[in-house]
C-alpha cells in the first residue's frame, strides 16, 4: 500500500505567510522576503509529510493567495484589464498576480479585482477565472514546474497537484453572451499537454489532477469533455501516473464515466461518502490505483480507526494491497496545522483535546492506518488507545445537556413565524424608523487597528483590567458613532471593536465551544480564520452584545443597529461535533441568538442584522439534497429572528454567493431586508432578485472591502443607477459589500464618504423626477 496526502496547510503553523505577503502589501517588505517566506513553508511541510511516512507527497498545493489564481496565471487566463500592468518594467509576475486578486489602484491605473465566490461548500473562497468567447490560453507561469523542481532540490520527488482543466473551465463565468466555457477546453488542452510535457522532462512520476466537480450533477457536454481529456491525456502520456483526485461528496451517477476514464489512479472521499465503495469497486479498471480517502481533511476530530480499517479491509479485497492508496479525503488546507501547538487548557481541555486531530496528526493517522492495516493486530496499543479516546467522547458528561435538548424538542410552528406579513411590517418599521430614500448604512465592522487588537491581547494577558479595556473600547466606539454622524450616514453600527471574530467571539460566550490558539485556516488571500469548536450541546448562558449595542445608541439620535451573527453561519463557520445531525445543532444554536435578538429588542435596539453568509456554502453539493437542507436551515433563522415586535426591523447580510437557484428559500427567510455582496458582480447577482419579483428590501454591495482601492462616487452611482432598473428605489439601501474590519481607516472613510455622497445623488434624481 501507497501513503498519499492531497494538499497541506499553505498559510504556516503559525500564519507566516498571512504576516508576509501582508508585509509585501503595505511595502514594509521585499520580493525577496516574501518569496523566502514561501519557499520555507513548502520545506517545512514537504520535510513534515516525508519525515511522517507519506509516500505521494503534494507540491503546488502552496499558493501566495488562491490556487484557481495561480491555474489562471499559469494558463494565461489573464482578464485584458490587467494587461497595462504586465507592460509597466516595475512590476513583477506576484504583482500582476495580486492586482488579480486585490485590484490595482497606482501608476495612474485604477483595476477592479476579479470576482470572488466559494470553494464548493467549504468557507474558502477562490477567485474566479473569467472568459471570452474567443479565449486564448497559453502557458504563461511555470510555478507548478518551478515548485516541482525546488522539492527535488531538497532531495524530496513530489506529486505536481493541478485542478483539473474540466473543473477548472466550470469553477469560471463567461464574460460575454451566448457561449459555454465548457466549450473552450480543446483551446485549454493543449496548455495542459505543454505543462505535463515540461513535467516529464524533469522526471515526473506522478501528477494529482483535481476534478471535484465529478461529485456533482453534470451535464452531458461536461461529460463528454471528460471523456475527451483524458483519453487525449493517455495518449499524450501513456506511462505518467495520472491520479484523478474527487472528493467533497460521493459520484453517485458519475462513477460509470469516472472508472472509464484512463488514468492510472481514482481517489475517493469515503469520509463524505463511504457507501460509495462498493459500487466504485465493481466499476474501476482491472489495473487502476485506487486512494481511499479515510481521514477527514475537512474537521478536526480524531479518525476512527476500526471504522477506517473496515473500508481498507474492504478496498484490499478487490484491489489488493499493491493498487490501493490510503489518503485524507481532501486536501488538508481546511484542517489547522497542528494540535500540538494548542497547550492553553482553559480554552481548550485535555478531555477535549484527546478527542481531535489537526493536519500534522492527519498525516499520522494516514501512515498508522496503513501499518494497521498490513499487520492486523487488533491488540495494537494504537488501535486500543483510539477505541478509547473515541468511546470516552461519545460519553462524555461535557457533550450531552437534557434541557437544551427538550427546550428543541418544544418548539412550534409559531417559533419560526414574525407577526404580520412583510407589507405590514414594512408600514409599520418606516413609521416608526423614518429613514429616508435610499438609506445608507454599513455591514457591521470597522477597522480593527493594530491599537484595537493589542488592547484585545493585553486584556487577555491580564496587562489591561476590565474597566481599562472597556474605557477603550468606548472611546472607540464613541469616535466610530461620530465619524458616521459627521459622514452623513443613516443606520449606525457600533464597529464591533470588542469583537475577535464574527463567529468565534459568539462561541466564547455561548455553552458547548472549545478553542483553539494556533487553529487557523485559510479563507481566502491573507485572511485566516479560527473557528471554534463545536463539542457539545449549545445555549446562551448570558447576553452577549447588549451591552455595546445599548452603549453605542446611548450616544447618538441615530439608529445602531444591533449585529449578531446567525445560526447557520456560527454552524457552517465551525468545527462541528459529528455525533448528531447538524441541523440538530443548528437549532440549539438558533435558539441561543433568538434570546439575544429579544434582549435586543428590550433595551431600545429597533434595528438587528442577524448576518448569514453561509446560507448558500451549506447547501449540498447536489440538488436532489437541497431541499432537506434549506428546510431546515431557513428554519433555524426564522426562529432567530421570529420572537420581536412587527415595528422591529430584521436585517441579514450575504456575500460572495449565487443566489439564483434558491431564491425562494432567500425569500422564505423572511428578513425585512438583506444586504448582498454586488460590486465585483456589477450588480449582476440582483438580476435573480429582481426576476422573482423579490419583496423585501435589499442593500446591493456597491464597493468591494476586499480591495484597497477606493472607489468613487460616480462609480458607486453607476452602479446604484443598474440596481435602480430592476429594483424599485423604495427597497433599494445603500451600503458596502461587507464588513470593514480588514480595512484601513483612512480608504475606509473616503470610501463611505463617496458612498453617502452616491446616495445623495440617487435621492436628488428621484426628487428631480417626481418634480418633472
Amino acid at each position: 500500500m501507497l501513503t498519499n496526502n492531497l494538499g497541506y496547510p499553505r498559510i504556516g503553523s503559525k500564519r507566516e505567510l498571512k504576516k508576509a505577503c501582508e508585509q509585501y502589501w503595505s511595502g514594509n517588505s521585499s520580493i525577496q522576503s516574501l518569496v523566502q517566506t514561501g519557499k520555507d513553508i513548502r520545506k517545512q511541510n514537504w520535510e513534515l509529510q516525508k519525515a511522517a511516512g507519506i509516500d505521494l507527497i503534494p507540491s503546488n498545493d502552496f499558493s501566495f493567495y488562491d490556487q484557481v489564481l495561480d491555474l489562471s496565471l499559469t494558463v494565461g487566463a489573464i482578464p485584458r484589464r490587467y494587461h497595462e500592468v504586465i507592460l509597466n518594467k516595475r512590476n513583477n509576475e506576484l504583482d500582476l498576480y495580486f492586482a488579480m486578486a486585490r485590484g490595482y489602484q497606482k501608476d495612474g491605473l485604477d483595476i477592479t479585482a476579479m470576482e470572488m465566490t466559494k470553494w464548493f461548500d467549504t468557507n474558502y473562497h477562490y477567485i474566479v477565472p473569467e472568459f471570452l468567447k474567443d479565449q486564448q490560453f497559453k502557458l504563461f507561469s511555470t510555478k507548478i514546474i518551478d515548485e516541482y523542481s525546488e522539492s527535488v532540490r531538497l532531495g524530496i520527488k513530489t506529486k505536481p497537484v493541478i485542478i483539473g482543466p474540466v473543473s477548472y473551465l466550470l469553477l469560471g463565468k463567461e464574460k460575454e453572451s451566448d457561449f459555454d466555457r465548457i466549450d473552450l477546453i480543446k483551446n485549454l488542452l493543449p496548455v495542459y499537454v505543454d505543462l505535463l510535457k515540461k513535467l516529464e522532462e524533469q522526471h515526473v512520476e506522478w501528477v494529482q489532477l483535481d476534478e471535484p466537480f465529478l461529485s456533482l450533477d453534470l451535464t452531458e457536454k461536461d461529460r463528454v469533455a471528460y471523456k475527451y481529456v483524458y483519453t487525449e491525456l493517455k495518449k499524450q502520456f501513456p506511462k505518467l501516473k495520472i491520479l484523478l483526485a474527487t472528493y467533497f461528496g460521493a459520484l453517485q451517477d458519475n462513477a460509470a464515466l469516472v472508472a472509464s476514464l484512463p488514468v492510472y489512479a481514482l481517489h475517493i472521499d469515503l469520509v463524505r461518502s463511504p457507501e460509495q465503495l462498493e459500487r466504485v469497486l465493481e466499476l474501476i479498471l482491472v489495473n487502476m490505483y485506487l486512494s481511499v480517502g479515510v481521514v477527514d481533511g475537512r474537521d478536526v476530530w480524531k479518525n476512527d480507526f476500526q471504522k477506517s480499517l473496515n473500508l481498507i479491509e474492504l478496498a484490499l479485497e478487490s484491489v489488493g494491497h499493491d493498487r490501493l492508496i490510503i489518503s485524507p479525503s481532501c486536501s488538508l488546507i481546511h484542517s489547522p496545522c497542528d494540535l500540538d501547538l494548542e497547550t492553553n487548557e482553559e480554552t481548550l481541555p485535555l478531555e477535549i483535546k484527546d478527542w481531535m486531530a489537526f493536519a500534522k496528526q492527519k498525516i499520522d493517522e494516514v501512515v498508522v492506518l496503513k501499518q494497521l492495516a498490513n499487520d492486523k493486530d487488533l491488540a495494537d496499543p494504537r488501535l486500543v488507545a483510539n477505541f478509547d479516546s473515541n468511546e470516552n467522547r461519545s460519553a462524555s458528561t461535557l457533550i450531552h445537556n437534557p434541557v437544551v435538548k427538550q427546550r428543541v424538542a418544544a418548539i412550534t410552528e409559531t417559533d419560526d413565524q414574525r407577526h404580520s406579513r412583510f407589507s405590514v411590517r414594512q408600514e409599520l418599521q418606516r413609521k416608526s424608523l423614518n429613514l429616508p430614500l435610499f438609506p445608507t448604512t454599513t455591514i457591521g465592522s470597522f477597522p480593527q487597528t493594530p491599537e484595537v487588537r493589542s488592547w484585545r491581547a493585553k486584556y487577555k494577558k491580564g496587562d489591561l483590567s476590565l474597566a481599562e479595556y472597556d474605557a477603550l473600547l468606548e472611546a472607540e466606539t464613541t469616535e466610530t458613532i461620530r465619524f458616521q454622524e459627521d459622514a452623513g450616514i443613516d443606520v449606525l453600527v457600533h464597529g464591533e471593536f470588542e469583537r475577535n471574530d464574527m463567529v468565534e467571539y459568539f462561541g466564547e460566550q455561548l455553552a458547548g465551544f472549545a478553542f483553539t490558539k494556533n487553529g487557523w485556516v485559510q479563507s481566502y488571500g491573507s485572511r485566516c480564520v479560527k473557528p471554534p469548536v463545536i463539542y457539545g450541546d449549545v445555549y446562551r448562558p448570558a447576553p452577549m452584545t447588549v451591552r455595546w449595542a445599548a452603549y453605542a445608541q446611548s450616544l447618538t439620535d441615530k439608529w445602531v443597529k444591533g449585529m449578531l451573527t446567525g445560526p447557520v453561519t456560527i454552524l457552517q463557520w465551525s468545527f462541528v461535533r459529528n455525533d448528531q445531525p447538524r441541523s440538530e445543532t443548528c437549532t440549539q444554536i438558533a435558539l441561543a441568538i433568538r434570546d439575544e435578538v429579544n434582549d435586543l429588542e428590550s433595551v431600545g435596539i429597533k434595528i438587528i442584522q442577524i448576518d448569514e453568509p453561509a446560507i448558500r456554502e451549506g447547501l449540498p453539493l447536489r440538488k436532489a439534497d437541497w431541499q432537506n437542507y434549506l428546510e431546515w436551515a431557513v428554519r433555524a433563522f426564522r426562529i432567530s429572528a421570529s420572537g420581536v415586535k412587527d415595528d422591529t426591523q430584521i436585517h441579514t447580510h450575504m456575500c460572495y454567493s449565487e443566489f439564483n437557484d434558491i431564491i425562494q428559500n432567500i425569500a422564505d427567510m423572511d428578513a425585512d431586508v438583506i444586504t448582498i455582496e454586488c460590486s465585483r458582480s456589477q450588480m449582476e447577482l440582483l438580476d435573480v432578485f429582481a426576476d422573482f419579483k423579490y419583496p423585501n428590501e435589499i442593500g446591493p454591495g456597491v464597493y468591494d472591502i476586499h480591495s484597497p482601492r477606493v472607489p468613487r462616487k460616480e462609480e458607486m452611482v453607476t452602479l446604484l443607477e443598474k440596481a435602480r432598473k430592476v429594483i424599485p428605489a423604495s427597497q433599494l439601501w445603500v451600503n458596502p459589500d461587507c464588513g470593514l474590519k480588514t480595512r484601513h481607516w483612512e480608504e475606509t472613510k473616503k470610501a463611505l464618504t463617496e458612498m453617502v455622497a452616491a446616495a445623495k445623488v440617487l435621492r436628488e434624481s428621484v426628487e428631480e423626477a417626481v418634480t418633472l
